[in-house]
């Protein structure tokens, strides 16, 4: 039978997921052996910091190039770009070709000049030689923080995708072990993530990444393909479902200078152009790419050229399309257990669609470049933060305790073999240590998603967003000529990550926390300032307690009024919300037993699921519920992601440069 015949026959059998054939998992496995031989043979050897960090600042920029693009898609991309397509339309494209170009521009222009004045291997190195430790320090910190949020998120979702593929054999796991298959699928994407880079460091990253650039682009042509083939009008009606239903809507300009909205023109113009500086060129997840260069030059041409990621993106936005045309024009081909997953979670539809549809053999190597997706996610930040520890920790530790200045600390792991080994081996340690932080932080945002329905891509962006900001403004307080040290951006970055956490959480529950945050960080700032032996500059921290005070309140004045009301569409009044009520031995909400349930619906047909005894499937997360009547509030909207970055850079920025001091020659 060939695929074309397989393909029209899952009519019958479209309710079931199946599993991998025996070619699929041929591919699948020989895939990723071959790109780890490959990435390790082309890496080289790894005998000192200079090669495992900076790949011996050798490797050419076409190489780079694919790197960071196959980083900037990732398994949260190639996977959740196409439900954002499924359910809604292009909009989200905007962003990177107004935003991704001028971002690309500012980096190439600024800051790698800027970096390649001195061999360092990280932006904080940079920031730490012109503001101080402090600034290392705090800078190491925010990095920290943003890469277990965003990134625990790429392993939830590959993590995801693996128990639809391997739902079979994690059953057996569960069977031996107790594991739930969640947690079987997490913990196994870290040992890979973590043993893949171990190998070979930040060359076998960028080589690998490299090589998955090209199974991204060829899975996603793939898919496309074999929608259009499948569709009996083919690209003609792809065309004229798609513009039927407003898919290929690329600008809304109703809605292009609303905050509330994340896809606008104003996102993209500013808020989207803030967030990506801080991503190309401040987050050493994709900066750490950038010193690998041969040179300045090199590196310049790596990050403009790596917009290419933009028609990647464009490409699975048109696959998202064809999965909403393929699944309206054979609703039934999305039925049973497969429907109910889609009810569930919009992200599942891509995956869905290559376990159902894709052929023998092809369906392997697409997933293959899911899981490589996001492997080579977590390998770059395994490595960087890897990096980022030795950099701000370990380096200075040994330094003291070897006796020796930063000079020569320098030089003896760049010359001193031993000592050089020494540096490689901690490295290879804290690589284990952060692939066991992300699992973990991964189980936190499993149970964060559980408990809302905030879409992966969005979720993955949100979290990031927290600390790209404050990066941002901690460039420019050392890159402007203004004279100051790092003292004001260690007390601003904790007000930019906590404006962030304001503008998403306005619940009383949220009140406590910023203010007990808020109330920590004053307390310290006085205890700092008194401790303080210098006279003088005992008085003038003092005196800058009134510029601390006012951060403080801007933060506490975001989380209680920094949202907008939700009005009705029809009457225009303000939606009234009703608080729930909860049980108080479980903390969960109590059922209306009274009123209809909720059931899950097709994703195309809005018809009710049935199950096999052929009853409608209540949702179990959405209502109704008992609300207390007596009491209610306004429906709030916070504003949406894209605006974190420079809010969160304004804070940093602005109360950095106000609270620090002047530099001391």
């Amino acid at each position: 039978m060939t695929w074309m015949t397989t393909l029209a026959a899952t009519a019958d059998t479209a309710g079931s997921l199946p599993s991998l054939t025996g070619v699929d998992w041929a591919v699948l496995i020989g895939y990723l052996v071959l790109v780890s031989i490959l990435g390790v043979k082309l890496a080289g050897k790894q005998e000192n910091m200079e090669d495992f960090f900076r790949g011996g600042g050798k490797l050419p920029w076409y190489a780079v190039s694919a790197s960071m693009i196959a980083t900037a898609i990732s398994a949260v991309t190639f996977v959740g770009v196409p439900a954002i397509a499924f359910a809604g339309n292009m909009t989200y494209l905007q962003l990177g070709i107004i935003a991704g170009l001028t971002s690309r521009v500012f980096v190439a222009w600024v800051l790698i000049p800027a970096y390649y004045q001195k061999r360092i291997y990280s932006p904080y190195d940079y920031m730490g030689n012109q503001l101080g430790s402090g600034a290392r320090g705090v800078t190491t910190g925010l990095f920290t923080l943003g890469g277990l949020l965003g990134q625990s998120a790429r392993v939830y979702l590959t993590a995801l995708v693996l128990t639809l593929v391997m739902a079979e054999q994690l059953a057996w796991i569960e069977g031996y072990t107790g594991l739930v298959p969640l947690a079987s699928a997490i913990i196994i994407i870290g040992i890979i993530a973590v043993l893949w880079t171990i190998l070979g460091g930040i060359a076998t990253v960028i080589w690998t990444d490299a090589m998955l650039f090209i199974v991204f682009v060829a899975g996603g042509l793939a898919a496309l393909w074999v929608i259009l083939w499948a569709l009996p009008g083919g690209f003609a009606q792809y065309h004229e479902i798609g513009t039927q239903f407003n898919k290929f809507e690329l600008f809304n300009f109703d809605k292009a200078f609303d905050v509330t909205e994340k896809y606008t023109l104003a996102a993209a113009g500013f808020a989207v152009v803030v967030g990506n500086i801080g991503a190309y060129g401040t987050d050493q997840l994709m900066a750490q790419r950038l010193f690998t260069c041969k040179g300045k030059k090199g590196a310049q041409i790596a990050i403009l050229t790596s917009y290419a990621a933009e028609a990647v993106a464009a490409l699975m936005l048109l696959v998202g399309i064809g999965l909403f045309v393929f699944y309206y024009t054979f609703p039934e081909k999305l039925a049973g257990e497969a429907a109910l997953l889609v009810a569930k979670e919009n992200d599942k539809i891509f995956p869905v669609f290559i376990l159902q549809q894709m052929p023998v053999g092809v369906t392997g190597l697409v997933i293959a470049g899911i899981f490589a997706a996001a492997i080579s996610s977590l390998t770059s930040i395994l490595a960087a933060l890897s990096q980022t520890t030795v950099s701000a920790l370990y380096l200075p530790m040994r330094a003291r305790k070897l006796g020796l200045t930063k000079e020569q600390e320098h030089e003896a792991i760049t010359n001193d073999p031993v000592e050089a080994k020494r540096v490689v081996t901690v490295s290879r340690w804290l690589i284990i240590f952060w692939g066991i932080a992300l699992c973990i932080a991964a189980f936190v945002v499993s149970a964060f998603k559980e408990a809302t329905d905030v879409p992966i891509l969005d979720l993955a962006l949100g979290l990031a967003s927290y600390i790209i900001g404050g990066l941002f403004a901690a460039f420019m307080l050392a890159w402007l000529p203004i004279k100051i040290n790092g003292r004001g951006l260690v007390w601003s970055a904790p007000l930019s990550v906590m404006a962030v956490f304001a503008l998403r959480f306005h619940e009383p529950w949220a009140y406590w926390a910023c203010g007990g945050v808020m109330g920590l960080l004053l307390v310290t700032w006085l205890v700092s300032a008194v401790r303080t032996s210098d006279n003088s500059l005992r008085n003038a921290r003092l005196m800058k307690t009134v510029w601390l005070a006012a951060g403080i309140a801007i933060v506490m004045s975001i989380t209680f009024k920094g949202y907008f009301h939700h009005y009705d569409d029809k009457t225009g009044e303000v939606v009234i919300e009703y608080p729930l009520i909860k049980d108080e031995a479980t903390g969960k909400p109590i059922r209306d037993l009274d009123a209809d349930p909720v059931y899950y619906v097709h994703p195309i047909t809005k018809e009710p699921l049935l199950d096999d005894a052929g009853e409608m499937i209540v949702n179990e997360k959405k209502g109704p519920f008992l609300r207390d009547m007596s009491a209610s509030a306004p429906k709030k909207i916070p504003i949406a992601w894209p605006w974190y970055a420079p809010v969160g850079a304004a804070m940093a920025l602005v109360f950095g440069f106000l609270l620090a001091e002047p530099k001391r020659d």
